[in-house]
């Protein structure tokens, strides 16, 4: 039943670039070495093919740093590619001084199991006019909850196997729907060295309506799980996000163990806070003091509180992350865009009205 639940669920949380944004070849001139051609190509960067325990093959950057003290893991949000963030993290591993792991989930640009190519290759054929599938049919293959708890566990498992990387080194990053793999990893790996949710989401139901108890229906349980996470725990959220609510962030930072001092950008939306100068101070701030401190006695970090006032960089400016690309996009038919289309029309309801209810009802979605 779960496994059906999570198929079903998967239509409403998931909406992989299509088509994708990059695509994976050999080159033979570097003895076969994987590699994206739409993007730059770097010495200090890999490019994997990982197969997870469901059996499907997820692709996977693995980003070098020459002298990083850590190591990250980055879960990213639900309507992105690799090929959309490369850039991104090349950036951030070199801004945080760490070594970089991003990687897809299966049914995300070419990480995909054997259900899944073959509805691509019908669909490709006009044999299948449902490509993405709507049946859980391809439930195995297709992006799911299941599915992306194996997908992180094949990543982690190569980051420690292939890459030598310890638990004490690791840090777990997840933004938005990214939330839900790393914090189910981090409340199984008690021995990690950090934990950072980007606009992270307390569940899957918890978008759309504000149930006070875990349903069985529900996915990505991150309320039921973060206070089994044992490490440093950093909370990102914009105030003004319309997406996941600040309200979810906030919740989640009271319920860790061991709390670091979270960062509310004021004004911040969904998708936009990297462009804020006070997201990379703050985020850098934290990863590198992470071997400079114990923990406090009571189980949470405490650091000064860092100004969310600020407003997104001017060009140049030293604080932020200058990325040569621009944010993906937000899918045509996410509640994102339905949002904007409302505000012209007439004032915009509370998040917590009956209207989230008919919105899920008639199966529009949010950017998680």
């Amino acid at each position: 039943m779960g496994g059906v639940t999570s198929s079903i669920a998967a239509k409403f949380a998931f909406f992989p670039p299509n088509p994708p944004s990059y695509s994976v070849v050999s080159d033979e001139s570097c003895s076969g070495k994987l590699c994206i051609p739409e993007v730059p190509r770097r010495e200090n960067v890999d490019v994997l093919k990982l197969r997870t325990q469901r059996g499907n093959e997820i692709v996977a950057l693995y980003v070098k740093h020459p002298k990083a003290s850590a190591s990250m893991v980055y879960s990213h949000g639900n309507a992105a590619d690799l090929g959309q963030m490369f850039e991104f993290f090349v950036e951030l591993s070199l801004r945080l001084r760490v070594n970089l792991m991003g990687y897809d989930y299966s049914g995300y640009g070419q990480s995909a199991g054997k259900g899944l190519l073959e509805a691509a290759s019908l669909s490709h054929k006009g044999l299948c006019t449902s490509y993405p599938p709507l049946t859980p049919l391809v439930g195995l293959h297709w992006p799911s909850e299941c599915n992306t708890y194996a997908d992180i566990d094949a990543v982690y498992k190569c980051v420690k196997e292939q890459y030598g990387v310890k638990d004490e080194q690791l840090i777990l990053y997840g933004q938005s729907v990214g939330s839900g793999p790393t914090v189910d990893l981090a409340s199984r790996t008690p021995n990690l060295r950090a934990v950072v949710l980007h606009g992270p989401i307390l569940s899957g139901l918890r978008v759309l309506y504000p149930v006070k108890r875990t349903h069985w229906f529900d996915i990505y349980k991150n309320v039921d799980k973060i206070n089994m996470v044992n490490c440093p725990v950093l909370v990102i959220h914009g105030t003004a996000d319309e997406v996941v609510d600040c309200s979810h962030g906030k919740q989640l930072y009271e319920l860790c163990k061991e709390k670091y001092e979270p960062l509310w950008v004021n004004g911040g939306g969904h998708c936009n806070l990297e462009s804020y100068p006070v997201y990379i101070k703050h985020l850098k701030k934290f990863v590198l003091g992470l071997g400079k401190s114990k923990p406090a006695t009571n189980g949470s970090r405490k650091t000064p509180l860092v100004s969310d006032t600020q407003k997104p960089a001017e060009s140049g400016a030293s604080n932020t992350l200058n990325l040569p690309f621009d944010l993906p996009e937000i899918p045509r038919n996410s509640l994102d865009s339905q949002l904007d289309k409302m505000k012209s029309n007439k004032p915009e309801k509370s998040r917590m009205s009956k209207d989230c209810v008919e919105r899920f009802r008639r199966r529009k979605i949010s950017v998680w």
